[in-house]
C-alpha cells in the first residue's frame, strides 16, 4: 500500500514518493508570534502532526515548523503594549508550544525562527538580484514577478488577469502591482539589520524560503499549511525559491488544510468570535479539541460549534469506556499495531473520518469480547491506534475523573457515591435514588456492576 496525498499544485491525489528513498523532508508554516493561537491556527498544527506520525512509520522524517518573529503585527503589538519585541515573541513562542502540546501536537524536529536566519535571507536576496529576479527601489528590494513565467501555477491565477483586476494602490517604487517585498527599510524605532540596501528587515515570504533551504535543502518533499496561505504566501515562496535555485522544484508536494468557521461564520476579531486555544484548554480537555479538529477530512471546511465539542467529548468517552478496567501489559502494548484498515484510511490522503470509524469498530469488538486474553489484545490495539492518532493518552480513570470549573470535583462525586452506597445497604432506596439524581443533574452517569459502582461524566 502506498501513501496518496492531494497535491494542491497538481490539483489531484497523487502517489507520494520522496526525493530520497527512505527519507522525507516536510515544512509547515508556523505562527506569527504576537498573540495566542486561535483554534483555526491549531488545525494545520494538528493535521500535519498526524501526517508526521504517519510518515514516521515508513520513513526517516525531518519536519520543520517555523516561528515568524519579525513582522509588522509584532511591531504593532509592541507599540500598543509598550513591551519590547523580543519579550512579546518569546512569550507567545512558549505559549504556542504549550497550547499545541495540550492538543497532542508533538514537537517538530526543527523549529527555526526568522530572526536567526537574517544572513541567509540577505544572501538569497542578493542572488535573486544577481540573477535578474529582483530589483532595488527606494530602499526596498522587490521580487520581479514578471521574471518568473510559472508564477501563478500553484494558486491557478493568471498574472495578466491579476494585474488587470488589481484594486490596490501601487507603491511608486514598484515596477508592477504584484511585485512583492523581499526587504524593506526600518525606521529607528523598528527592528532592523544592516544590509547592502541599508538598515531594514525582511518581507514575510523570503523568511520561509530561507529557513526551508537552510534546514531541508533546495527541494523539499512536502510543504504544508492552511488554504489561506496558498496565495500570496506560498505562491511567492515557490516562485522566489525556484528562481534562486535555477529552476529546481521547491516543493514536490503542496498540502493545504481547509478553513475553520465558527457557527458558519468566518472567525474574526470584528465579529468577536475568535476562540483562543489558550482559553479553550482551561475548560475543555486537549484531546477533545484534537479529536474535533480531526473529525472532518482535513481538506474540507470544518464548522466549529458547541455541538462539535460535545460530539468529540462523547466519542472519547466511548473510546476510554471501552478500555476502562482492562489491564494491558507493557509487552502487549509494545507489540500492538493499529489495524491495517485504519492505516490504509490514513494513507489515503489522511482520511480521518474513515480512520475514526475503524477505531470505533475496534472499540465495539472490545465491548463484545469476553475472554480476558482477547480483551487485553484488543485493548492493546486500541492504545496503539491512540498513539498514532494522538488520542487515548490519558489513564481511563483519570479521564473520567476529569472536571472543569463549576462541576463537581472527583472527591465530591466519590463522597456522594459513598452516601448512595450506604443508603442502599440500609435499603433506603429513595435516598439512593436522590443521590443518583443529584449526580445525573451534575452530568455524572453511574454504572453499577458486580464489583461496585463506577462513574463517568456525560
Amino acid at each position: 500500500m502506498t501513501i496518496k496525498l492531494h497535491d494542491t499544485k497538481q490539483g489531484t491525489k497523487v502517489t507520494f514518493k520522496p526525493l530520497t528513498e527512505g527519507k522525507v523532508t516536510m515544512y509547515l508554516c508556523g505562527p506569527t508570534v504576537y498573540n495566542y493561537a486561535h483554534i483555526g491556527n491549531a488545525r494545520p498544527a494538528v493535521v500535519f502532526d498526524l501526517l508526521a506520525r504517519l510518515l514516521r512509520r515508513r520513513y526517516t522524517l525531518t519536519f520543520a515548523r517555523n516561528f515568524t518573529d519579525v513582522d509588522d503585527k509584532i511591531n504593532a503589538a509592541s507599540a500598543e503594549t509598550g513591551k519590547p519585541i523580543n519579550e512579546i515573541t518569546e512569550k507567545y513562542k512558549r505559549a504556542y508550544n504549550a497550547d499545541m502540546g495540550a492538543l497532542g501536537v508533538l514537537a517538530p524536529d526543527i523549529e527555526p525562527c526568522a530572526t536567526d536566519h537574517i544572513s541567509e535571507m540577505i544572501d538569497m536576496i542578493k542572488t535573486l538580484i544577481d540573477k535578474g529576479h529582483a530589483y532595488e527601489a527606494d530602499g526596498h528590494v522587490l521580487f520581479d514577478v514578471a521574471s518568473d513565467p510559472e508564477y501563478g501555477s500553484l494558486s491557478k491565477r493568471n498574472l495578466r488577469e491579476m494585474i488587470a483586476g488589481a484594486r490596490v494602490e501601487v507603491a511608486p517604487y514598484k515596477k508592477a502591482p504584484h511585485d512583492f517585498v523581499l526587504w524593506k527599510p526600518s525606521t529607528p524605532e523598528l527592528p532592523g539589520w544592516d544590509s547592502p540596501w541599508g538598515r531594514g528587515r525582511p518581507g514575510w515570504h523570503i523568511e520561509c524560503s530561507a529557513m526551508a533551504a537552510k534546514h531541508l535543502g533546495a527541494t523539499i518533499d512536502i510543504h504544508a499549511g492552511g488554504t489561506d496561505l496558498i496565495f500570496p504566501h506560498h505562491e511567492n515562496e515557490m516562485s522566489q525559491s525556484t528562481c534562486v535555485h535555477d529552476g529546481q522544484v521547491f516543493a514536490r508536494h503542496w498540502l493545504h488544510n481547509g478553513f475553520l468557521s465558527f457557527h458558519h461564520e468566518k472567525m474574526s476579531k470584528s465579529l468577536g468570535n475568535v476562540l483562543l486555544v489558550h482559553d479553550l484548554i482551561k475548560t475543555i480537555p486537549g484531546e477533545v479539541l484534537r479529536l474535533a479538529l480531526l473529525s472532518a477530512h482535513y481538506r474540507q471546511p470544518l464548522d466549529w460549534s458547541d455541538e462539535t465539542i460535545d460530539q468529540a467529548a462523547k466519542m472519547l468517552d466511548r473510546l476510554y469506556g471501552a478500555v476502562r478496567g482492562i489491564e494491558v501489559s507493557d509487552a502487549a502494548r509494545r507489540n500492538a499495531e493499529p489495524p491495517k484498515a485504519l492505516i490504509a484510511a490514513l494513507e489515503n490522503d489522511l482520511n480521518t473520518p474513515k480512520a475514526l470509524a475503524e477505531f470505533f469498530a475496534i472499540a465495539r469488538a472490545l465491548n463484545k469480547a469476553t475472554d480476558d486474553d482477547e480483551r487485553e489484545g484488543i485493548a492493546a490495539t486500541m492504545y496503539a491506534t491512540g498513539d498514532l492518532l494522538g488520542l487515548l493518552q490519558d489513564d481511563p480513570e483519570t479521564w473520567f475523573a476529569g472536571h472543569v470549573e463549576g462541576e463537581l470535583s472527583s472527591d465530591e462525586i466519590e463522597k456522594i457515591l459513598e452516601k448512595r452506597h450506604a443508603a442502599k445497604l440500609e435499603k433506603d432506596y429513595a435516598a439512593a435514588d436522590t443521590f443518583r439524581d443529584q449526580l445525573a443533574e451534575a452530568g455524572v452517569q453511574i454504572e453499577d456492576g458486580p464489583d461496585g459502582s463506577t462513574w463517568r461524566r456525560t
